[in-house]
């Protein structure tokens, strides 16, 4: 028998918690990584369309906010374990001992408060985004109606959030300490709440609108809009899944709660990202998705042009007559020109 060289004094509760604590910084790289591809590609197409209106401007600006405030989540999870697992590694019963201990440090306040911003101006986005596409019909009085709650949810979940980070960098006590907790379960029991009436909120509608596509536009554009990758990646379900998870075991205390925390976070940051990509690229819902569409499309003969996607109904515009040709003549000249589809 081999001998034995794991830590000796901590409890099988303790030693899964730091196994865990470990895993989620793992995880929270590699979200990372995927991260600043996807900043990247969104960064290239909105300083491509700057020009067109503010809104690729504001996308860029609250998309890079957020990769800061990522980076520095990121650099701190990384000095964390190493002030854990390596500076302070005798200190009595163990790295998680100290963790739980050391609260006041700079990077574990850093940690909380990085982690409250990220998740509060995420869910901000998903509730911009209900607004637009319920606004998409038109009825922008219908659409503030629908997302007052979410709203009232949102405020209360910032008050929450607040007491959480507060609460848990006092001396002594920790994100597990009882009343940190419970401030926590409820913060994110808020946040988690109004993520889930906003995904439900955006895929009823997005389901409501089917209709109405499939009767203006051919099948294979239409599903464009309501795919089942647009579901889920316009209402920010994948973060929801994982939200979910993470506030369970958080409540319960169970130790896998830090890799759920990690997968959340990384989920979140990651569907933000991809509903500004197609922002950026223009297959996003809008508000005048249903109503004025962008891009003209226009059938030549000799020459082969890009269909926009961003149709809802649309007519042919019969070329004009000409005065100066008839017969076989006049019918070879209107094959050559231009027919053109112009969004109603």
């Amino acid at each position: 028998m081999s001998p034995y060289y794991g830590p000796v004094g901590e409890s099988a509760a303790t030693i899964q918690y730091e196994r865990n604590f470990i895993a989620g910084d793992v995880i929270v790289g590699t979200a990372y990584g995927i991260q600043l591809t996807l900043w990247a590609n969104c960064a290239l197409f909105l300083w491509k369309r700057r020009k067109h209106s503010r809104l690729p401007m504001l996308l860029l600006i609250y998309m890079t906010t957020m990769l800061l405030i990522e980076s520095l989540f990121v650099a701190v999870q990384a000095r964390t374990v190493q002030f854990i697992y390596i500076d302070n590694r005798n200190y009595p019963g163990g790295p998680w001992s100290f963790f739980l201990a050391s609260q006041t440090a700079a990077i574990n306040v850093i940690f909380y408060a990085t982690l409250f911003l990220l998740t509060f101006l995420s869910d901000l986005l998903v509730l911009w985004r209900c607004w637009v596409i319920w606004a998409a019909s038109g009825q922008r009085s219908l659409a503030w109606a629908v997302i007052t709650f979410p709203i009232i949810l949102l405020a209360a979940s910032f008050a929450m959030g607040t007491l959480w980070t507060l609460e848990s960098s006092h001396p002594n006590l920790s994100m597990y300490s009882a009343l940190p907790q419970a401030y926590g379960t409820a913060y994110y029991a808020l946040s988690l709440g109004s993520n889930i009436i906003l995904t439900l909120l955006i895929i009823g509608r997005l389901v409501a609108y089917r209709r109405t596509l499939l009767e203006s536009l051919p099948a294979e554009l239409a599903s464009h809009y309501i795919s089942l990758a647009t579901v889920i990646i316009e209402s920010a379900a994948l973060y929801t899944i994982f939200a979910v998870l993470f506030l369970i075991t958080y409540a319960l205390n169970d130790p896998t709660n830090q890799v759920w925390l990690a997968v959340a976070s990384g989920c979140q940051q990651i569907a933000n990202l991809l509903i500004i990509y197609r922002l950026a690229e223009g297959s996003a819902w809008q508000q005048d998705t249903l109503s004025t569409k962008t891009a003209p499309i226009h059938f030549k003969s000799r020459e082969t042009r890009a269909l926009s996607t961003n149709i809802g109904s649309f007519h042919i515009t019969a070329p004009p007559a000409s005065t100066q040709s008839s017969g076989p003549d006049r019918e070879s000249k209107v094959e050559g020109q231009r027919y053109s589809a112009e969004a109603v």
